[in-house]
């Protein structure tokens, strides 16, 4: 068995390690609904490249949604911290495989554009909090996952090179700008929304649907 003490995991958080995508549809919807907006497709794949600030900027300032874009944000916070403690759950095989992964000696981190408390909340909640080296909000760095500087962040938190690490996400965004550090990527398939497979075939070497059966010697390295 080989080991995997010297390569490094980061992971998104939602859609990849916790099955929050629906979550995330229904408080942006509920928002929307709220004001009589339908958005459409293209206006989804924006609002999943974009932080929680900027999600709530997004509603304000395209559809006059609320009293500022913090006030939007405030409401989305209520829905979605109520998600995490309350209901948020691992994807398929997504726990077993973030121990197994621990157990062989790897190091772990998690990368997400979520506020840092719906993190702790979630992962602590679905079992993963005690595996992890770290986790890495947006609320940590600047700038969002499209600025590959928070994967530098995990990585020389987890004392790994880029080269010796892999990231796992379901948003080609995200993907790339891994990939443009040097770092071997896994599409994780979550929803249409996020991303198809096809185009997470396109920006990493592997692509599942979720972790069942996952050996982690595959990605010894």
């Amino acid at each position: 068995m080989a080991d995997l003490a010297s390569t490094g995991f980061i992971f998104d958080c939602d859609g990849t390690l916790i099955d929050s995508i629906e979550a995330w549809l229904d408080a942006e919807g509920e928002v929307a609904r709220g004001a009589g907006v339908v958005l459409s497709k293209e206006q989804r794949d924006e609002l999943n490249t974009l932080t929680l600030p900027e999600a709530g900027d997004f509603f304000h300032e395209r559809f006059g949604i609320g009293e500022s874009g913090a006030a939007v944000v405030a409401q989305i916070d209520a829905f979605m911290l109520d998600f995490y403690r309350e209901r948020a759950e691992g994807r398929p095989g997504a726990l077993a495989f973030v121990r197994s992964l621990r157990e062989q000696g790897a190091r772990i981190t998690v990368a997400s554009s979520s506020p840092r408390a719906f993190l702790e909340a979630g992962l602590e909640r679905a079992g993963f909090a005690p595996y992890l080296d770290a986790i890495v909000s947006v609320d940590d760095v600047e700038g969002s996952k499209r600025d590959p500087f928070i994967f530098r962040r995990c990585c020389a938190i987890m004392g790994v090179d880029p080269q010796r690490t892999w990231g796992f996400d379901d948003s080609v965004y995200a993907l790339e700008s891994m990939a443009s550090e040097g770092m071997r990527c896994v599409g994780v398939y979550s929803s249409p929304l996020c991303s198809t497979e096809d185009e997470l075939a396109g920006a990493s070497e592997l692509v599942i649907g979720d972790f069942v059966g996952l050996d982690p010697q595959r990605f010894a390295l």
